[in-house]
Order: structure tokens, then C-alpha cells, then sequence
């Protein structure tokens, strides 16, 4: 555990110099790291603790760049987003949301192979009102995941900010949502001993990084700090979509086979041990089946099933969805190890 812990530091400093210079996407980037040391349900919590002190670190080196037109914009719509999706954490897995922001981040590959002269012809600024949006789109999924990171950081872009007023201005607008979020994690129980301690070395390395990174970016011209910032939304996409997507294939035992016949193909997919079928004939075109109770027949069919049963050992029961058709039932019955199909 000592080594995570160093190897934790260590990664910190350099997750939120790159964050620093990207303009974000530091937590985005430990993630993945802290999914191996925590379960999902607190590493928000101790990705919080580390992002508030980041902020806070970041608006006393950068204070005088603040935007504060931008600032009184965002934020009073972003903090009841980040109540609802603080409360939405007690029902929602977080590792879905992740997987969504991954392929967000992966979107903006595009604006890597942009030259600065379609930049400057293509790339209008975003009206102010859009902050409105941008404000509670953030606040909801920093309160489910704990971070805002690299989503919304092509926005800040396209409203013309300097680097260093990006980094000022996204610390005063997020440290409100990281204080309100640790409050809310606390009084739901979201956090853990461990979680506490990891989140403590990740304060201790942002502190590290703010003071520090001021020596950067004087050396970065514009273009060069916009081409780095897309090009760790897209390797931060990749990164947590091949982690994220792991881990929900072993959470919820997500497994694919396929069957292939003469006539026919079929491919089965199972999904917390529900499996589905998805079966294309040359005669009846694609279709999927799903495994269904007694009860979701249809009333007809419920008094065909209670006649079946009293004939058969088992009866195993599928809807079948067809393309333009209404949906059909199979009844798979078993008497003494052999096995009649009876479609409806």
C-alpha cells in the first residue's frame, strides 16, 4: 500500500501539471488509477479532496486572471446540478456515466489535425447563455463521478480565454462544486478510511503542481496549449474507456458467443445473467430474443403455459422481436431429456 501511495504522489504532480497545462482533465487521468485501489462508489470522494485543493492552490497563484463575467454565469446554475447528481450517486453506477464521458473525450480527435487557420475561420465563440447549460452539465457530472476534468474544457476554448485565464477561471468556478460536494459524500456515507488518506496525498501533490506549473506555461504559445489540451481529452478517453469498459464487463459478467449454422447466425449476449439473443435466418431476418417469466405472457398465453406445464418437465420461455412484425413467444418444453420447440 506504501508504494500505491507513492506511486499515487508521484503520478499526482505529474497528472496535474499536464491538467495545468491542458487546462484540465487531471482526475479524469486518476481515475482509472484510483479504480484500482478504491471501490467505484467513493474514489469521487477522494478525487474531490484532491481537486479542491487544486482549485484552491490554483486561485491564489492565478487570482488576477480570473474571469469573473464567465464565473458569475456558471456557477449559480451548477451547484443544484451537482446536489442532484451527489444524490443521484446512491442509485446510478458511476462506471456507466464514465463510459459516456470517455467517448466524449474521444470526439474531439478531429481537433487535433486543425490547422491555426481553420481554427481561427472555423471556431465562432460560444454565446454567453451557453454557460447556463455548460454550468449545470458540469455540475451534474462532477456530482456522480467527481470530476468535470476534460469534458467541458473545449468550451472554455472556444470563449477566446487565455491559458493562464482558463486555468484561473475554471478553479473559481469549480471550487464551489468540489466544497459542496465533499459535504454531500460526507452526509451520504460515500467515503471510507482509506479513501480519506489516498485523497490527502492527492491535496498534498495539487499543492505541489499549482506552485510549480506558473513556471510552465510562459513557455507555451496559444496554439500549443490548445493541441495538447484535445490531445489529452483524447488519450484520457481512451484510457478510461478501455478501463472503464473492463471493469463493467466484470461487474455486471457481460459476455458475447456466437452460433453460426447453414441457414442461420446466432450471437448471444449476456448481461447480468440475462442473456439475449440476437438471430438472423436468410428465410426471417434478425431477431432477438429475450428469456421471460410465467408472468409477462400474455393472458392467452399464461392459460397455454399452465396447460404445458402439467405435461412437460421444464419449460423455458423467450419473446422474440422481429423487425415490423409483432412480437412472438417460444415455449422450449423438456420431457424425459428431450426438448419441443412450440412457437406462438
Amino acid at each position: 500500500m506504501i508504494f500505491q501511495i507513492i506511486l499515487l504522489f508521484v503520478g499526482t504532480i505529474v497528472a496535474f501539471w499536464i491538467s495545468a497545462i491542458c487546462g484540465g482533465g487531471a482526475s479524469l487521468i486518476l481515475i482509472p488509477i484510483l479504480n484500482l485501489m478504491l471501490p467505484s462508489s467513493v474514489v469521487p470522494f477522494s478525487l474531490t479532496i484532491g481537486t479542491f485543493t487544486s482549485s484552491a492552490s490554483r486561485i491564489a497563484v492565478f487570482k488576477r486572471h480570473i474571469k469573473w463575467q464567465i464565473f458569475l454565469w456558471f456557477v449559480p446554475f451548477s451547484i443544484p446540478a451537482v446536489l442532484l447528481g451527489a444524490w443521484l450517486i446512491k442509485y446510478v453506477n458511476p462506471n456507466y456515466l464514465q463510459l459516456i464521458v470517455a467517448f466524449f473525450l474521444v470526439l474531439n480527435l478531429p481537433e487535433l489535425f486543425k490547422s491555426k487557420k481553420s481554427e481561427k475561420e472555423n471556431q465562432k465563440p460560444y454565446p454567453k447563455f451557453l454557460l447556463i447549460i455548460i454550468g449545470f452539465c458540469a455540475g451534474f457530472v462532477s456530482g456522480i463521478t467527481g470530476a468535470i476534468g476534460l469534458l467541458f474544457n473545449r468550451f472554455y476554448l472556444r470563449f477566446g480565454l487565455k491559458k493562464e485565464e482558463i486555468v484561473a477561471t475554471r478553479a473559481a468556478n469549480e471550487i464551489f462544486l468540489h466544497l459542496i460536494k465533499l459535504i454531500i459524500y460526507i452526509s451520504l456515507g460515500l467515503y471510507s478510511n482509506t479513501a480519506l488518506w489516498l485523497g490527502l496525498t492527492i491535496a498534498v501533490a495539487t499543492i505541489i503542481s499549482s506552485y510549480t506549473v506558473k513556471h510552465i506555461l510562459p513557455y507555451l504559445s496559444e496554439f500549443l496549449f490548445k493541441k495538447i489540451g484535445y490531445g489529452a481529452m483524447v488519450l484520457s478517453g481512451i484510457v478510461l474507456l478501455m478501463g472503464t469498459s473492463e471493469k463493467i464487463i466484470q461487474q455486471d459478467k457481460i459476455a458475447f458467443s456466437t452460433n453460426r449454422g447453414q441457414n442461420e447466425s446466432e450471437s448471444v449476449i449476456s448481461w447480468r445473467n440475462t442473456d439475449f439473443v440476437i438471430e438472423f435466418a436468410f428465410d426471417d431476418g434478425f431477431e432477438v430474443e429475450r428469456p421471460i417469466n410465467p408472468d409477462e405472457l400474455p393472458d392467452h398465453l399464461k392459460e397455454k403455459y399452465e396447460t404445458l406445464k402439467n405435461q412437460y418437465d421444464k419449460i423455458n420461455l423467450e419473446k422474440v422481436f422481429t423487425f415490423r412484425k409483432e412480437p412472438a413467444y417460444e415455449f422450449y418444453c423438456y420431457k424425459d431429456g428431450h426438448l419441443t420447440k412450440i412457437e406462438v
